[in-house]
């Protein structure tokens, strides 16, 4: 028994000082059997916790899974060319700039945190590296409360943490294919990718211009907000923010083929950070 336990912490010895391109394809946490999970969490390079909105509004032309599917999207890609270990998704989150309209949400964002926080923590207590969050909102928003995990994970546990969001993977590349002059949300960019991963659920003919309210010009963050009382400033008809009839499946193809090359870009670089010492 002591020899086979330790030539099973040698396999895994040998296995995370191996590089990843020498290492097992990747895995979706739930399709593992009980023992291959044990494995997996212990010598994946990476363990990834990805969250994106599973129902929240993107205009009245797009499926309030959009930000979910790319998540999926972004994970699927991981998997296929990374010795990732991907966790089950968390699709209920905080989301106060679309309060006002229909979908999931965890209003108290302590609640989101704590939850985000106990999920991470249990792949630590597993044996989890270094943990990676994904998170296909931004970073001043869905983002804010998913850092604040990350920190206390890293500094509680010693693991190495990395928060990924949508906007950490746009580049001057991605820029360029827009032709909207202003943008953000369920716009030219977020239409376009949806028109090539789900053509069938996205209803052009419901989609309008929409750049009410316009980009700030001096410093500082200022929490967006789609509001539906007409009295508010932020007030939107649309629930959108950008020109959603100026985008096409080309678009959406290059966009993500640029999103996907950063996201991956960021799991090799990460997948190099130092671990603490055991002793």
């Amino acid at each position: 028994m002591k020899v086979t336990k330790r030539w099973h912490w040698i396999g895994v010895v040998l296995l995370l000082a191996a590089p990843m391109y020498a290492q097992p394809p990747g895995a979706f946490l739930g399709e593992l059997t009980w023992p291959e999970a044990e494995h997996r969490i212990r010598t994946a390079p990476l363990v990834i916790i990805p969250f994106g909105a599973g129902a929240k509004e993107h205009g009245p032309h797009l499926p309030m899974n959009a930000d979910a599917v790319v998540m999926d999207y972004l994970c699927r890609k991981a998997v296929e060319q990374l010795p990732v270990l991907v966790a089950p998704p968390i699709l209920h989150g905080w989301f106060p700039a679309f309060r006002d309209y229909p979908g999931t949400e965890v209003a108290d964002p302590h609640v989101f945190q704590k939850y985000v926080f106990e999920v991470a923590r249990s792949l630590v207590r597993q044996g989890a590296q270094r943990l990676v969050f994904l998170n296909t909102g931004i970073t001043l928003a869905t983002g804010l409360p998913l850092s604040i995990v990350a920190r206390e994970i890293r500094v509680q546990f010693g693991v190495p943490t990395l928060v990924v969001s949508w906007d950490d993977l746009e580049t001057e590349a991605m820029e360029a294919l827009q032709e909207q002059p202003v943008g953000g949300h369920a716009d030219e960019i977020e239409t376009s990718i949806h028109l090539y991963l789900q053509p069938e659920r996205v209803k052009m003919e419901q989609a309008s211009r929409d750049v009410a309210g316009g980009r700030k010009n001096y410093p500082g963050y200022k929490p967006g907000l789609f509001s539906r009382n007409p009295n508010d400033p932020a007030y939107s008809e649309t629930g959108l923010f950008g020109d959603p009839t100026l985008a096409t499946a080309e678009k959406g193809k290059k966009t993500l083929a640029i999103l996907t090359k950063q996201w991956l870009k960021a799991l090799r670089g990460f997948a190099s950070a130092k671990l603490r010492k055991t002793k």
